[in-house]
């Protein structure tokens, strides 16, 4: 999340020419034009002077620094993706006789060889991130006052750091027999050193998984454990379309800033079978609405939702409205409430509960006969979670869990803190989750 990063003091290196950085990350907005994100940095701690290092997103590159070295590689091609993770294999062998061989970055398992500016170390250099008495903060970059700044606003997953050797990006990744695609190794077989460390893995935060005891602390915003991951990548709301409203904590929180307009936010992921299931907490209800869209309506206005052909809403007036039509369906909802939206893609049907009960006498599990059921969907569409919010006051926000098991940042604590799993087994609901139902995930599409 915006403003959370980590920190560690390093000791004393195995080998402060050698080493590997390998990691995940899923950002939530583009980098706006001269903008700094910081993905790692290093620096002398309250010190002004050229120590201090980093690797940041600038203008949606990635954009390495060293300034003791001189070092700088910033890559032509741009990583402007807010819905799906990248990972990044930076390693660095400063004895190489060849000064391109010195530094290599990977992304996604291939190597970037295309930079706008590339000036590489000196042979036999220390980098300011592999020597010791350095903080290494994660989720920001270092700066020439010795501070953390440019906090990295998004999610980031396996941030392994290895003292003394330089790997390639096998060595932490590997590309799926059966999809084609690029996936991590939860567990990869490398020899961590003094200095190394494996955090944020599966659920273990800022504890070291390496077996050198390198633990983090925290040190500044909230560090919460989503469960959205590189092999398990869950809906948020879809930053990169035109009009969306304001987005944060991961682009599960959707606000209204512009008073007296509509603003509205649709999700990453969307699907033409299958059953679905997703949270929306009213936390400052201003004439909310919520519910499902096509896709191909989702795109390029500020106009509510429900005058869209293929959209179908629930109202915070206790109507349903489509097709620029409402009409009397359940409750009235306000602040603090949650409004919980099954959508049925194999029956064509949708259900809509607020604080865990089905309007309408709704049965989410009946099948063909929809029983209870909202709208008879138009068939053959792919379809989307969307919310819409008219405010004239510019202060109406609805937090939604979408699996993750946050409302913003507030972790759910409903069935002892566990919550309750959609049918693909990994989410976390504050509710419990109809039947046959999952989270609008990669594992849930495919459910």
């Amino acid at each position: 999340m915006a403003s959370t990063y980590l920190t560690k003091t390093l000791g004393t290196p195995t080998n402060s020419y050698k080493g590997t950085i390998s990691f995940w990350y899923k950002k939530s907005q583009p980098v706006v034009s001269g903008g700094n994100q910081g993905l790692f940095g290093a620096c002398n701690l309250g010190v002004t002077a050229n120590t201090y290092g980093f690797l940041n997103q600038y203008n949606d590159s990635l954009y390495l620094y060293d300034n003791a070295n001189s070092v700088i590689l910033n890559t032509n091609r741009l990583f402007r993706d807010c819905n799906s993770f990248y990972h990044i294999v930076y390693a660095w062998d400063t004895t190489q006789a060849t000064s391109s061989n010195r530094i290599k970055l990977y992304v996604n398992g291939v190597q970037e060889t295309s930079f706008a500016t590339a000036n590489y170390p000196a042979q036999n250099s220390s980098l300011q991130i592999s020597t010791s008495g350095r903080t290494f903060g994660i989720g920001a970059f270092s700066t020439s006052t010795g501070g953390f700044s440019g906090f990295f606003d998004g999610a980031m997953s396996h941030f392994n750091y290895v003292d003394g050797t330089a790997y390639d990006a096998s060595a932490f990744g590997e590309t799926d027999a059966t999809t084609g695609e690029w996936k991590g190794k939860t567990s990869p077989s490398v020899t961590y050193g003094n200095n190394g460390f494996f955090i944020l893995k599966d659920g273990n935060g800022i504890t070291d998984q390496s077996g050198e005891g390198n633990n983090f602390t925290l040190g500044g915003g909230t560090l919460t454990d989503l469960k959205d991951n590189p092999d398990n990548v869950f809906a948020t709301w879809n930053a990169l379309i035109p009009d969306v409203a304001t987005l944060s904590n991961g682009n599960t929180t959707s606000s209204n800033t512009s008073s007296s307009n509509w603003n509205r936010a649709s999700c990453t992921l969307a699907d033409t079978k299958g059953k679905y299931y997703a949270e929306f907490k009213m936390t400052t209800q201003e004439a909310s609405q919520v519910g499902i869209i096509d896709v191909d309506q989702a795109y390029g206005t500020t106009a509510q939702p429900r005058n869209s052909s293929r959209a179908y809403m629930y109202k915070e007036n206790g109507q349903k409205g489509n097709n620029s039509s409402d009409s009397n369906y359940g409750d009235t909802y306000t602040d603090g409430d949650i409004i919980g939206v099954a959508v049925d893609l194999d029956n064509n049907k949708i259900y809509f509960s607020k604080n865990g009960v089905f309007q309408n006498s709704g049965v989410p599990t009946s099948g063909s006969t929809g029983t209870g059921s909202a709208f008879n969907l138009t068939d053959g569409y792919f379809y989307t979670f969307i919310n819409g919010n008219y405010d004239s006051s510019g202060n109406g926000r609805i937090d939604a869990n979408f699996g993750n098991g946050y409302f913003g940042t507030t972790a759910i604590t409903t069935n002892s803190g566990n919550g309750y799993s959609g049918a693909e087994g990994s989410s976390k609901f504050n509710y419990t989750v109809p039947t046959g139902y999952s989270a609008l995930s990669t594992k849930g599409l495919n459910e």
